[in-house]
């Protein structure tokens, strides 16, 4: 399938407008809080959530509100997670009532999202005053606004979108995500937005949401903390006019590699932008007995403290690698592993067959020095590839985590 990077984010399908204003809940009035997503149509809508037992607020709503797998707009706050907000339910339900009214579409057609502090007192009035602001600003070029105005911690924004055909229709689909720190998905404050033109099922929209999250968002790993608030939200509204997708087949296939394709950029970008961060990793393995094992291995490994610190300090302390490796929840013979650093500037072999081999300690410094590490792991025994994202673990966590609530 030939598939296209484009631009102008959740915009880019057809038929959806975007706006981002502040109204109020963050004290800093030079950043925007609020964010709108709005279709044209009406929209199959699919979701998926945080598995934290302690959830928020908006994801008891939507559960209720895309039962029918439907939606039409998606309204979302940042600098209060409206988690453990005693009166939480109702400001969330307050949030879709006014949205709805004044879009004037049906209340549990809108998808509502928090990010922020948790456990902090939440109020109706700055969506009284930013919602009718916020319709007024709508433009069919306002996912820049809505991707700033989503953003916490994050130092940039994470916005891309792809142009592909099915049935000889051009389809596009776009997304804006935010997330920086407390992001270990499980499905950190992580939230994403998917939109696109293609005609697909709700059943089957879930289907490819599913699918994918399994290999992307819950492939990252900033720090290990599962956020009470994750959401991926998609809806698709058939504007690009293909046949609609009701089944597998190759429409389905080529709808999700283009899915694919958007969400992999969104959670490099993620990871990239984790809160102090310096460097990307990405642990790619290859040939585990598995799929699984290969998730569970790769993500290990990019969760591990001490390969951060170690990608931090440019250190080619492999042994890190392969030990995270080594207590990972699968089964695999680590007798066979070979470890290779990669980027930018050069690979170089620094483990063979869980031996310790001779390598170039300053090209491997090298190596490490660049901005985006890739750590490739090949364990020899099947077919099972996976990739993880994380970020190196630097002074600065520590510092934007001790004061995160001033």
């Amino acid at each position: 399938m030939n598939i296209c990077y484009i631009e102008n984010g959740v915009c880019a399908p057809k038929g959806y407008r975007a706006a981002g204003v502040h109204c109020g809940i963050r004290k800093n009035k030079k950043k925007k809080d609020l964010a709108l997503i709005v279709s044209d149509a009406a929209c199959s809508a699919a979701a998926v959530y945080t598995k934290n037992k302690v959830k928020s607020a908006p994801i008891l709503v939507n559960r209720e509100h895309l039962k029918d797998g439907t939606a039409r707009a998606i309204i979302c706050n940042s600098g209060n997670a409206n988690t453990c907000a005693p009166n939480g339910v109702e400001i969330a339900n307050g949030a879709c009532r006014l949205t709805a009214e004044t879009l004037r579409i049906n209340e549990n057609d809108v998808i509502v999202c928090s990010t922020g502090v948790i456990g902090e007192p939440i109020f109706l009035e700055p969506f009284e005053r930013g919602i009718p602001r916020l319709v007024k600003k709508l433009s069919y070029d306002g996912s820049d606004a809505a991707a700033h105005a989503i953003m916490t911690t994050d130092k940039e924004k994470k916005e891309f979108a792809a142009s592909f055909s099915i049935d000889g229709k051009e389809c596009r689909i776009g997304g804006i995500a935010k997330g920086s720190g407390m992001i270990n998905p499980n499905m950190a404050t992580m939230l994403c937005f998917i939109t696109t033109d293609a005609a697909i099922s709700s059943h089957m929209l879930q289907k490819a949401l599913d699918r994918d999250v399994a290999d992307t968002f819950n492939q990252i790993s900033i720090d290990g903390d599962t956020s009470t608030n994750d959401t991926v939200a998609i809806i698709a509204n058939g504007l690009a006019e293909n046949a609609a997708i009701n089944e597998d087949g190759d429409d389905f296939q080529g709808f999700c590699e283009a899915l694919r394709a958007v969400t992999t950029r969104l959670c490099r970008g993620i990871a990239k932008d984790g809160e102090g961060a310096s460097k990307l990793i990405e642990c790619v393995v290859s040939g585990a007995p598995g799929q699984d094992a290969a998730r569970r291995i790769s993500k290990s490994v990019v969760q591990s403290e001490l390969v951060k610190t170690a990608v931090f300090g440019e250190d080619a302390n492999w042994g890190r690698v392969l030990c995270a490796a080594g207590y990972a929840d699968a089964d695999f013979d680590v007798s066979k592993v070979d470890i290779v650093l990669s980027s930018a500037s050069g690979d170089v072999e620094v483990c063979r067959r869980a031996n310790a081999c001779p390598f170039d300690e300053e090209l491997a410094k090298q190596i490490l020095s660049e901005d985006e590490i890739r750590l490739l792991i090949s364990l020899n025994q099947g077919d099972g590839n996976a990739v993880a994202y994380g970020c190196d673990l630097t002074y600065d966590y520590v510092r934007i985590n001790a004061r995160y609530r001033t």
